[in-house]
């Protein structure tokens, strides 16, 4: 059973590494610098190996690298070339790379799957989007700085998602007491295009800058909200 879905995720992920942009990802490296002194372990190895992590449900650094080491015969075919990954490489890797390689290259990513998948679930122009925010809960013993409530800790992402295309157009990770209505100056906003917004979301200073870039917004309001209709 252990084997037979090694082989489902083996083929699953050399699937997707098919859809990535080697060339765009090799032009980030080299802005950023990525592989500068590096040897065997380079970004696009470390990216591959997260993004292994990720699909197939590791819960730590130590469970993907248990993993691979396992199916060691495995790794050139899932592209994560010959070479054994030790942990602490892995974990150096993490700590030290610049992530701005791997932010951008995800928001690259986003951004060519939602001009793929776009629809017209809405019979009205202009895309359509809805804003949100998840806490995420970190352990204070391990995360010491995403200190949320006196015995919590936590962070926040605030996750912009395109209704049409039914993927991620823009997130960011904030601390989870940052409020949610502050996250908002964060979202660039399209020219005639609908944002969807729940109560938390009263920022009416944002509100209007939505207005100013000729686009709509559907907010709940609050029960005490207090207002006058103009016109």
């Amino acid at each position: 059973m252990i084997r037979q879905q090694m082989n489902k995720e083996k083929y699953v992920f050399a699937q997707l590494v098919e859809f990535l942009n080697n060339d765009k990802f090799r032009k980030l490296v080299d802005k950023y610098d990525g592989n500068r002194y590096v040897k065997h372990f380079t970004c696009w190895d470390q990216q591959l190996a997260m993004m292994f992590g990720q699909l197939s449900n590791r819960e730590s650094l130590r469970d993907l690298i248990v993993v691979l080491e396992a199916h060691q015969g495995k790794r050139y075919h899932l592209r994560l070339g010959r070479q054994p990954i030790a942990k602490t490489t892995l974990a150096t890797a993490n700590q030290n790379r610049d992530y701005r390689i791997f932010e951008d290259f995800a928001f690259y990513m986003m951004k060519e799957a939602c001009d793929k998948r776009i629809t017209n679930i809405l019979d009205i122009l202009g895309k359509k989007y809805a804003f949100d925010s998840t806490t995420i809960p970190l352990c204070l013993a391990t995360f010491p700085w995403a200190k949320f409530r006196r015995k919590k800790g936590g962070i926040k992402a605030h996750v912009l998602y395109d209704i049409e295309a039914q993927v991620l157009a823009f997130y960011t990770v904030t601390t989870a007491s940052k409020l949610d209505s502050n996250a908002m100056y964060t979202i660039h906003y399209d020219p005639n295009a609908y944002y969807i917004f729940n109560r938390a979301y009263d920022s009416f200073k944002e509100l209007y800058q939505i207005h100013l870039t000729g686009s709509f917004y559907v907010d709940r309001a609050k029960t005490n909200l207090k207002y006058k209709v103009a016109k």
